[in-house]
């Protein structure tokens, strides 16, 4: 049931920026990560789960990943963000609202983490799940919904979420193909973005104490992006529209943009306030300041790439203008590099 509310970078360049496919960030804390090293002759239709790839590598480590759970202001009881925390360690960040009307979880994390994520829920409240929302179709962040619809959830997320999840789909940068999701593991819930320049369009829950509005964008970081507001408890979940202290990943393959980055951070940052919790994809729970940041960053170095690749430089020469080198020590750190954001960036503008 579906309800209706109010130019790729290649494996070949992505991997070559490094000489690795990438670091496991999905996986949780930077000093917890591992080094997936380049994958060796996958095939396209195996699911990305070639022997040595990237992506069955980090489901690898899922299993034995540790999880953080970090509750939001745990000093007010009874304020409607009491309720609220953060589970780290498996993929995205995942959220965990818990109450009478039972948990609602933003994000699903890694189907090998299962055991830790369910020791971690029932440390939280004895309350079963009942919901759960998908910021976007990667891997990361869905790949436990068909456990978690199973155990009772009812699955919500962009209609393009449902759509990805539904066929074959195919990551070059990750050297994965994705073949279709079970059955179990679909949105039974969809939403569809609007066409209003800021891309938001969506429902409104009302589940133990607050309003949670789930909207839905335009395309960004994939296109199929949502973000969730916990509105009565001041907390947001922007999914990977935001990585807080780190480049992010464009997906270009699904839709993906670095200029549909940046329009979301816009819309974003006109949604929080002062005091608003901003709970990114990857990285700690930020607020306004950040999220003003990364969307600084993203138009800085857009507008640096934009500028060298219009005086008709090659990729590999604007790589070595180092258009992001004022940046790099703080935002270069984690899964994506200088110069392989460079590289996500030109194939954008």
């Amino acid at each position: 049931m579906t309800i209706e509310h109010a130019g790729a970078v290649s494996r070949r360049t992505f991997l070559a920026s490094t000489g690795l496919a990438a670091t496991a960030a999905w996986l949780g804390p930077p000093e917890n990560f591992l080094v997936a090293q380049e994958p060796s002759g996958g095939s396209a239709g195996s699911g990305g789960d070639e022997a040595g790839g990237l992506v069955p590598t980090f489901r690898k480590q899922a299993q034995t990943a540790k999880i953080t759970v970090e509750k939001l202001r745990p000093g007010s009881p009874g304020s409607p963000a009491s309720n609220i925390s953060i589970l780290i360690g498996s993929g995205g960040n995942i959220a965990v609202l818990h109450g009478k009307d039972g948990k609602l979880l933003v994000d699903a994390g890694l189907a090998g983490s299962r055991p830790q994520i369910t020791e971690a829920l029932a440390g939280i409240s004895a309350e079963p799940v009942k919901h759960l929302v998908n910021t976007h179709w990667h891997f990361d962040h869905t790949d436990g919904n068909e456990w978690l619809h199973e155990s009772g959830a009812t699955i919500i997320a962009h209609e393009n979420v449902r759509k990805r999840l539904s066929e074959s789909t195919r990551v070059d940068p990750w050297d994965s193909t994705f073949p279709p999701s079970p059955a179990g593991a679909l949105p039974a819930f969809t939403l569809r973005a609007a066409g209003a320049k800021d891309g938001a369009m969506g429902m409104t829950l009302h589940l133990n104490g607050t309003a949670i509005r789930i909207d839905a964008y335009q395309p960004a970081h994939t296109d199929g992006d949502a973000t969730v507001e916990f509105t009565d408890a001041n907390v947001i979940h922007l999914g990977d529209l935001f990585w807080n202290g780190h480049y992010p990943f464009i997906d270009y393959d699904t839709g993906g943009s670095i200029n549909g980055m940046i329009r979301a951070a816009e819309s974003n940052l006109a949604k929080v306030g002062a005091k608003t919790i901003v709970i990114p994809g990857h990285g700690p729970a930020g607020g306004k300041a950040q999220l003003s940041e990364f969307r600084d960053v993203l138009v800085a170095i857009r507008d640096n790439v934009a500028a060298l690749k219009k005086q008709g430089k090659s990729i590999d020469e604007v790589v070595a203008e180092k258009p992001t080198a004022t940046f790099d020590a703080k935002w270069g750190t984690f899964v994506i590099n200088g110069e392989l954001f460079t590289r996500l960036v030109y194939a954008g503008v």
